[in-house]
């Protein structure tokens, strides 16, 4: 995909979505249901669309969430906790929500101010037997709008439970929404069932059982957090004030168009933080902090900002926090979690520490058990999404924790006197310097299924970049298909997968050698596309 001459920009004014047209065709526009785009798909993470397209609109929401209420009612007995995020579609499906959620008679938790996506997860995590529902499309478009459900071990639910909201789903969709049970708004905020709840308090003062905060605090290290227009404005204001930080939070005030956003490389506004481009305003002023982060707009992601890399690639910085962590924590004995697509860097740092490593397909719902379980202290993924364990070996979040790994870039300063860029370099000269990349293109609905369901028998060739081709896989070590195909020669690796979320498809290659293998690999990988479609 061809870099847009917005990229790195600030967002002109004719890119702005119309925020009253969104609404307005949220609350008025139907979904044609006889296009496949327009029925409820949880992918990776939860449902996704834009009411401008059909595929989010307050159908949907009444469908999924009295799916939910019929999934939960014979398997969750307690209360549920609801969230969302800045996105302007968030604040209608989450009153949408909350009058379904109140008819069917469920105990729920909610504010109407904006929650982290781990901050639900930790508040289910302290509040046994409970669930959530995340109302956010993460770092997507302002346009879009999105609807996560998480289950009672506090992350994105398994497989078997979104199927079925799913298809219970799409079939009250189909009979009309007749089974859909529903409050006016403020009558169910006025119903015994819904209980207003401070997110905040718990979260921000449980922190230190999680990260070293009075080590961050006596460092005395600036920080610049930017929150991105996000879901955990309030949160970074209030841990800076509660730990008396020396902290500066940037763009913390809402703004549905996020105009103050600067351009991702292709030219769309999108709140990635794992890109130079969306990043570039915090990138920018990296000299005036000893250490600076962002987030996407849920707070689920982080990007880590130092004076001596400026931004950093995210497999990077999983590899830096995963040795501090080993190195730095009681943690013997435990292992980490990677998708099949993050870098073998954290291979070597895990063999290094005598760390077993566990690689699964992409999605932190792969993690969630193993860290209950105690078998993993960290999991990750390449999209700079991660979660880890706290101090006494307890579960803090199993979704993943954007504010977290943030504040570990800075506890990692702190404590080491080098910033997680210097200490990557380190890693580096000890390990080697694998070269990594990945690239998105467009891909319709048609291309997507078939990338989804690749076989190793669609891989004609036996050689790549010249090197024989050692393992074609379509299943991770848990033995879950990884909706895609990796290929693995001796030197260098790619896979392939369709997007859960967006209109593309990515491959991920790595090389062990060089520059020019890395390319050589993607063009083949890319050829190998070509002929699918």
């Amino acid at each position: 995909m061809p870099l847009n001459e917005l990229a790195g920009k600030k967002a002109p004014e004719e890119i702005l979505v119309n925020i009253e047209e969104l609404i307005d065709s949220y609350y008025s526009k139907k979904p044609d249901l006889s296009k496949q785009e327009n029925l409820v798909s949880f992918g990776t993470s939860g449902h996704r669309g834009s009411s401008f397209k059909g595929s989010f609109n307050e159908d949907h929401i009444l469908a999924i969430t009295q799916a939910v209420a019929e999934y939960r009612k014979e398997r969750v007995k307690k209360a549920l906790f609801i969230g969302m995020d800045t996105h302007a579609l968030s604040t209608s499906a989450h009153k949408t929500a909350l009058e379904v959620l109140a008819a069917n008679e469920v105990s729920v938790y909610y504010t109407l101010k904006y929650t982290p996506t781990p901050v639900i997860s930790n508040a289910i995590l302290t509040h046994e037997g409970t669930d959530g529902i995340v109302v956010t499309p993460s770092h997507n478009p302002p346009e879009d709008g999105g609807f996560k459900y998480n289950s009672s071990n506090g992350g994105p639910a398994d497989e078997t439970a979104t199927s079925w909201i799913e298809n219970r789903a799409n079939e009250i969709l189909k009979n009309g929404l007749k089974d859909v049970k529903r409050l006016p708004y403020e009558e169910a905020l006025r119903s015994k069932y819904l209980t207003e709840y401070d997110f905040v308090t718990p979260y921000v003062e449980g922190l230190k059982e999680v990260i070293d905060m009075q080590a961050i605090k006596a460092s005395g290290i600036s920080m610049g957090a930017d929150a991105l227009g996000g879901s955990g404005m309030d949160y970074y204001n209030a841990i800076k004030k509660f730990y008396g930080l020396n902290m500066t939070v940037f763009n913390d005030t809402p703004d549905f168009t996020f105009s103050f956003m600067h351009c991702d490389k292709d030219g769309k506004i999108r709140m990635d933080c794992s890109s130079p481009y969306a990043m570039a305003g915090l990138i920018g002023l990296k000299d005036r902090f000893d250490i600076a982060f962002g987030n996407d707009t849920d707070f689920d992601r982080h990007g880590i900002v130092t004076k001596s890399k400026g931004l950093l690639n995210p497999n990077h910085y999983l590899a830096v926090a995963i040795d501090y962590l080993a190195k730095h924590r009681d943690f013997k004995g435990f292992g980490v979690g990677k998708t099949l697509v993050s870098s073998s860097m954290i291979d070597r740092v895990c063999a290094d520490n005598d760390i077993q490593v566990y690689e699964t397909p992409v999605g932190f719902k792969w993690f969630v058990r193993p860290m209950i379980e105690k078998k993993i202290f960290f999991g990750g993924e390449e999209s700079a999404g991660a979660s880890f364990l706290r101090r006494d070996k307890d579960v803090w979040s199993t979704d993943k924790d954007g504010i977290i790994m943030s504040l570990l870039s800075a506890e990692i300063l702190a404590k080491t006197g080098i910033d997680p860029g210097q200490y990557y370099e380190n890693l580096t000269k000890k390990f080697g310097t694998p070269v990594y990349a990945r690239i998105d293109a467009p891909a319709d609905f048609e291309q997507k299924k078939i990338l989804k369901n690749l076989s190793p028998s669609d891989i004609k060739t036996t050689v790549l970049a010249g090197e024989k081709i050692e393992k074609i896989l379509t299943s991770a070590d848990n033995g879950a298909k990884i909706g895609g195909l990796k290929v693995v020669s001796k030197n260098g690796w790619f896979a392939i997968r369709p997007s859960g979320t967006e209109d593309v498809y990515k491959i991920y290659a790595e090389s062990f050698i060089d520059e020019s293998h890395l390319k050589e690999i993607q063009k083949e990988a890319q050829e190998i596309v070509n002929s699918l479609f």
